[in-house]
């Protein structure tokens, strides 16, 4: 079944089947392995990424539901953003494999709320899992970006 979407700005048609995870359809027909697969049940939030601006998991979104939507994933970003700029001033990384969820979440936070309150972060990061516990420097990072 072809479905297009617009990735990063770019119309791109899927061969996927209609079924196939948004997050799977990026990685294996795309090869943007940026998103990340952590847990497949959308509860981790590495395979975030922003579909029309909001955060939403990739994993459990199927293909055949996105036709005509903007998908924004971590390489759209293209690495100068001024959140993973912020990201890289608080030194927030340490294994990685979560950042690209969790940048995806500050952007879609920060785009809505120019200066969101910590409560605000918190929740907007919320279901963000970091296995490596790098929560607080994540929470400036958000602070820094917003100001930026």
């Amino acid at each position: 079944m072809a479905i297009t979407l617009k990735i990063n700005g770019v119309s791109k048609t899927l061969n996927s089947s209609a079924d196939t995870p948004l997050l799977w359809a990026l990685r294996d027909e795309l090869n943007m392995t940026g998103t990340k697969y952590g847990c497949g049940v959308a509860q981790c939030g590495a395979c975030t990424v922003l579909v029309d601006g909001e955060a939403m998991r990739s994993c459990q979104l199927p293909v055949g539901d996105m036709g005509g939507a903007n998908v924004t994933t971590i390489e759209g970003l293209g690495g100068n953003h001024k959140v993973q700029q912020a990201w890289i001033k608080n030194d927030v990384p340490q294994c990685g494999y979560c950042q690209s969820g969790q940048i995806m979440s500050a952007v879609a936070l920060i785009t809505k709320r120019k200066k969101p309150t910590d409560a605000q972060i918190t929740q907007a990061m919320d279901g963000n899992i970091c296995r490596c516990g790098t929560y607080n420097r994540i929470h400036a990072a958000v602070k820094d970006a917003a100001k930026a």
